[in-house]
């Protein structure tokens, strides 16, 4: 069993962690701002809605593209060396919308294209993906239907040229400034899971809707909402696989999702630790470091368990997947580990930072709403107990 990182992988962790801390952290110091807040790491830049500059810049650094062929101008890494490349993004950008927007268009959008889609397919849309020329939006979720894939309501209605859409999705992430959209659609509904289809859709072609973002609680950087197909023309070549084999492809992009999206989570969680660190041996109560009372160290030490606990899950996970399989347990654990210990620990961030954890501007709220995200999305904890009972034989 082997613990440490080849050189190459190291050194494609420091040199994303580096660029996108750089990237991202160019503003004022907290102390030009607040003179007493020279014992806080200084302020990070509130998300502001989608940037496209910023998308560009995560192109250019190749994280969108990260795991697909590099024949389509991807990095054609392994789930593994992906999740490190993204727990080093989690890690280094204050905007953990926009990692997770990163991450939704990689896993759910590029690779069941890569599994699935015809070679014209791939070679139309890929490369502009992975360069960050496009963004793409996965519409799956219903809001009748949020984790019950096999009872969609939007319709794809055969015709003599291909398909024609009907129906709205809800909370489709980057949807509101998609150019591409991976749209799941009932082509025969007495099929149960076996009737579900996967299309690639144009944004701005006939019939397609995009609703404003909607308001949340975080992730801001990563727009969301509904979006609505009114008789949307599909070609036959925009199937992604075959008629009826969508639910295959769902939980394709579902097991990249799991493995390699939650890394963003353990390098947020990692960052958290290294600020509350560096603030607990600064700031002074009662005469004494704060690190120096139990209360505070030992509730450090409690983030620090979490992180390393749930990262060997991930990338046990992520190594399964890298030998051509993973086990429903693995994911289930890992996504379930993952995201409570972001939440977790986050929370603890705020109490370690009491009223700067609580103020905007220095990245713990935004850290503690963003994480709460985590446990809803790719499959609720709930969800996951579930699966994981269910691998238990319960």
């Amino acid at each position: 069993m082997e613990f440490s990182w080849a050189a190459d992988q190291q050194q494609r962790y420091d040199s994303t962690l580096m660029e996108v801390t750089r990237y991202f952290t160019q503003t004022p110091s907290a102390a030009e701002t607040d003179p007493r807040t020279d014992l806080v790491p200084g302020p990070v830049p509130e998300p502001d809605g989608f940037s496209r500059e910023a998308w560009r810049f995560l192109g250019d650094l190749g994280i969108l593209g990260a795991c697909v062929p590099c024949e389509y101008g991807g990095q054609g890494l392994g789930a593994l060396d992906t999740a490190r490349v993204f727990e080093a993004v989690g890690r280094g950008c204050p905007d953990t919308g926009l990692a997770f927007a990163a991450a939704a268009h990689l896993f759910a959008c590029l690779m069941p294209i890569v599994a699935f889609g015809s070679p014209a397919l791939r070679e139309r849309v890929l490369p502009g993906l992975c360069s960050g020329e496009l963004v793409a939006g996965n519409a799956m979720t219903e809001a009748e239907a949020g984790s019950d894939t096999g009872s969609l309501r939007t319709t794809a209605t055969r015709v003599p040229d291909g398909y024609l859409l009907n129906g709205t999705k809800t909370f489709v992430s980057n949807g509101p400034v998609a150019d591409l959209l991976v749209v799941y659609a009932t082509t025969d509904p007495g099929a149960g899971h076996w009737g579900t289809t996967g299309f690639v859709v144009d944004a701005d072609g006939s019939g397609v809707v995009a609703g404003e973002p909607f308001a949340k609680l975080g992730l801001e950087g990563c727009p969301a909402g509904a979006v609505e197909f009114q008789d949307c023309p599909v070609p036959e070549s925009a199937v992604v696989g075959e008629p009826g084999q969508g639910a295959a492809v769902f939980q394709h992009s579902m097991g990249w999702e799991r493995a390699c999206l939650f890394a963003l989570y353990v390098g947020l969680q990692e960052r958290l630790i290294d600020d509350c660190v560096t603030y607990a041996r600064k700031r002074r109560q009662f005469g004494r470091r704060i690190a120096e009372f139990q209360s505070v160290s030992n509730r450090i030490v409690d983030m620090k368990i979490r992180l390393e606990s749930a990262r060997l899950l991930l990338y046990r996970t992520c190594w399964e997947m890298d030998q051509g399989g993973t086990s429903g347990l693995s994911a289930a654990l890992s996504k379930l580990a993952v995201s409570e210990a972001a939440l977790t620990t986050a929370t603890d961030a705020v109490r370690t930072f009491g009223g700067r954890g609580f103020r905007k501007g220095f990245g713990i709220e935004s850290a503690l709403r963003d994480s709460v995200a985590a446990t809803l999305f790719s499959g609720t904890s709930d969800i996951q107990r579930q699966l994981v009972a269910i691998e238990l034989g319960l």
